[in-house]
């Protein structure tokens, strides 16, 4: 069910949420198609839809939930990547903070997202190629105390 590569997870440009205005634009993960995908995830689960959370500056990513039988679990869709994560609680910016993928994350990864293990989101930083960060991205990663590629995609840096 799981969606992601094996080996390594490059770190394209605007996976933290900054870019060089020279390099233009970030580019923005299609808010309908993670809303479309939310919804058949909440079938799938036999729950529902709970509050939906469009991305603010200086966050990296849109926050909802699926509320099942079993509880709540928070979906986490990054802004400018197409990439899900889960955790049980809301946040500003997470660490450690994930969960694995329920069964119906495939909602997700059949329209196209890929879905990131907690595993995968708990991984060292010294993990991913982090070649493509800049300068100001590295100052933000160890002001912030920032462990984890999870904690890199995740944030709310400012």
């Amino acid at each position: 069910m799981v969606n992601e590569e094996n080996i390594g997870f490059p770190l394209p440009p605007g996976a933290t949420g900054f870019f060089r205005p020279g390099d233009g634009p970030l580019p923005e993960t299609d808010l309908r198609a993670f809303r479309s995908a939310l919804y058949a995830a909440a079938r799938a689960a036999g729950g529902e839809v709970g509050e939906v959370e469009e991305r603010a500056y200086p966050r990296t990513f849109h926050t909802a939930s699926v509320v099942e039988r079993a509880g709540e679990s928070v979906v986490l869709c990054h802004a400018h990547h197409p990439w899900i994560a889960f955790s049980r609680a809301r946040r500003d910016w997470y660490g450690e903070d994930f969960m694995a993928p329920p069964q119906w994350a495939r909602a997700f990864t059949d329209t196209g997202f890929v879905v990131l293990s907690d595993e995968r989101l708990s991984t060292p930083l010294s993990g991913p190629d982090a070649s493509v960060l800049t300068p100001a991205e590295r100052r933000q990663v160890r002001y912030y105390g920032t462990t984890t590629l999870g904690g890199v995609l995740f944030n709310s840096w400012d």
